[in-house]
């Protein structure tokens, strides 16, 4: 039976994988009230694990190293409490190869590569190609919504990578291709940026030393 997570570590937990955001935003990741998100907040930068910047009229939430720390030390706690760790470290080994994919994938959506220029941008004018590249998409999405089943039976939290993956492919394929890979809306390329940041923070792993 799958466990909830306290509403406390879901705050500092989405302030990890979303990297910088405001409160609602922050709210809205887990479906949390705004009021009970800003308290949490405000008691997470007096014990020094968020802090709040603004720059050109933006502003938001990012976490500290203590804060990093930290939100690793609830997630272990967590999945050693519900006794999860196994599963989620076998979906992480099927997720490498698939994380791969998913790199070329957007790479290829970006770059097309000529005779004279092995870094032209793609300016999507061969249908060929970017056709290729969403059936690529198109088998991740699959294998994601296997993986995704499996994660969100061990903790609520994990749920909705799927869904907001094969929405936004649905858009790319219907024509709006920043779907593929902008970071400015929930693009397949930020959903699972933002699951490879959950999976190797559940775990405790450096996405660095990652083969």
């Amino acid at each position: 039976m799958t466990t909830d997570s306290p509403p406390a570590l879901l705050v500092l937990h989405a302030v990890r994988i979303t990297g910088f955001a405001d409160t609602p935003v922050i709210a809205h990741r887990y479906g949390l009230d705004a009021a009970e998100t800003k308290e949490a907040l405000l008691d997470a930068e007096a014990r020094g694990w968020v802090e709040h910047t603004a720059f050109a009229g933006a502003g938001g939430w990012s976490l500290t190293e203590r804060g990093r720390a930290e939100n690793e030390r609830q997630l272990a706690a967590e999945l050693a409490r519900v006794g999860g760790a196994d599963e989620v470290r076998d979906v992480y080994r099927e997720f490498l190869p698939l994380n791969a994919r998913l790199l070329r994938a957007c790479t290829d959506w970006q770059l097309r590569p000529t005779a004279g220029d092995r870094l032209a941008v793609n300016d999507h004018s061969d249908p060929a190609w970017d056709a290729r590249i969403l059936h690529e998409l198109a088998d991740i999405d699959r294998a994601l919504r296997l993986s995704a089943d499996r994660l969100g039976s061990v903790l609520t939290r994990f749920r909705g990578y799927d869904t907001r993956f094969t929405t936004a492919l649905a858009r790319a394929r219907a024509g709006e291709g920043g779907w593929v890979d902008r970071t400015d809306v929930d693009s397949c390329h930020r959903v699972w940026f933002e699951l490879h940041e959950d999976l190797i923070a559940t775990l405790g792993l450096d996405r660095h030393a990652e083969p």
